[in-house]
């Protein structure tokens, strides 16, 4: 069964903003510490930003300042805010999930983003 679910990608201008969710079932997203992986063409998946074991954050240094993660425990979601956006952050991003207990992941299907003009 589906048990991360990402929206909110698309093409954006250099500069600009976009925001990416991720909807989660109840039973992982309490769990699991939550994050954000991206794969842009040729190149391998890499860390953009997630909530750590310990609940605090950790963001690449690519995207530091630039990008916040957050999430809505009532909404079993968490978000990515994406601000002056570049040509270089074009990917496909993943939500992803590991699970505290299991150390099982969860990936989403991921949701381009295409930074262009």
């Amino acid at each position: 069964q589906v048990q991360l679910v990402e929206s909110g990608g698309g093409l954006v201008q250099p500069g600009g903003s976009l925001r990416l969710s991720c909807a989660a079932s109840r039973s992982i997203f309490s769990l699991s510490a939550m994050g954000w992986y991206r794969q842009a063409p040729g190149k391998q998946r890499e860390l953009v930003a997630t909530f750590t074991r310990g609940g605090s954050t950790h963001y690449s240094d690519s995207v530091k300042d630039r990008f916040t993660i957050s999430r809505d425990n009532a909404k079993n979601t968490v978000y990515l805010q994406m601000n002056s956006l570049k040509p270089e952050d074009t990917a496909v991003y993943y939500c992803h999930a590991d699970h505290l207990f299991t150390s099982q992941e969860y990936w989403g299907q991921g949701t381009q983003v295409t930074v262009s003009s």
